[in-house]
């Protein structure tokens, strides 16, 4: 007899809107269509009235902090099959003297992962980031030769299970105009192209970098399954702007799935009963996907 998938989703900060859009998604057809809903953390009025709404508090970070660790462990052994979490707040991590930035590289800690990457997908457009949560100043430092090799190289190899088994990968330069040959900046030619060139050599089907102001467009029009953004804005302005709402943020690289919304914790809106779950509800569908990609469900 086959079993019914089981998605664990983590409510995030409660002081934030992730509680009310992850009971909202919870009851949505097309989740409960998807599999069973396990909810992790504080949730019921009484357990949020606990926390004060819309505020940054230690009380709160380390809240959204245990119930990621109860969920993960549940998920690594076997209880849950896949991860979706609501929006937390790095304050919040940060006041309660967690050293983690966010779910990414706490994810990575408590698999103990080396290699990840963050995703953005839509049907209009997949970006992957090179760099994350980190000041603009300190990119060009961080974005190596080998860090941006490995993220293309993750990136291929995750590809297939979202339905691309041959992805077209296309790198989106960090300079304007791709650094014009040296003329606006030398990371392009220096540190990018060869990243680009030894994947190429290995059979990689990856292009760049190129000029990002022309590449999102014609990655949406279908010419590149997704682009390697240098920066998260970069990746993120795009991603967000042709499908807010729509948008699932995946992480590579991770022996478990895990998905998330594409907006933050919202506090000038928590508790007011206005906050929109369709973010949560793809998330929660991708999950489910992304599971069933690799082993055989019922929906029964």
């Amino acid at each position: 007899m086959s079993k019914r998938l089981k998605i664990a989703i983590t409510v995030g900060d409660p002081s934030g809107i992730g509680p009310e859009v992850s009971l909202k998604a919870a009851e949505d057809p097309r989740v409960k269509a998807a599999g069973e809903i396990i909810l992790y953390g504080p949730k019921t009025d009484t357990e949020l009235g606990a926390f004060s709404a819309g505020e940054v508090t230690a009380k709160a970070g380390s809240s959204a902090y245990e119930t990621i660790v109860q969920a993960v462990t549940d998920v690594q052994a076997g209880r849950a099959d896949a991860l979706v979490t609501a929006p937390i707040n790095k304050q919040a991590f940060a006041k309660a003297g967690l050293p983690w930035r966010g779910h990414t590289d706490l994810l990575a800690h408590l698999t103990g992962t080396q290699r990840v990457a963050m995703m953005f997908h839509s049907e209009a457009l997949r970006v992957v980031l090179a760099t994350v949560h980190v000041p603009l100043a300190e990119v060009p430092a961080l974005l190596t030769t080998d860090r941006l090799e490995a993220t293309i190289r993750l990136t291929a190899t995750e590809l297939p299970r979202f339905g691309f088994p041959n992805p077209r990968l296309a790198v989106a330069g960090l300079n304007p105009h791709a650094g014009e040959q040296g003329l606006l900046g030398h990371e392009d030619e220096q540190v990018l192209r060869p990243a680009v060139e030894a994947c190429r050599q290995d059979g990689i089907n990856v292009v760049g970098p190129l000029p990002a102001d022309t590449l999102f467009v014609n990655a949406m029009q279908g010419e590149y399954d997704v682009v390697v953004a240098c920066y998260h804005d970069q990746g993120l302005i795009p991603a967000k702007l042709v499908a807010f709402g729509r948008t699932v943020n995946v992480t590579l690289g991770l022996p478990i799935v895990r998905t998330s919304v594409d907006h933050g914790t919202a506090f000038d809106i928590s508790r007011q009963g206005v906050a929109d779950p369709s973010s949560m509800v793809e998330a929660v569908l991708l999950a489910a996907r992304l599971v069933k990609a690799t082993r055989k469900w019922s929906s029964a």
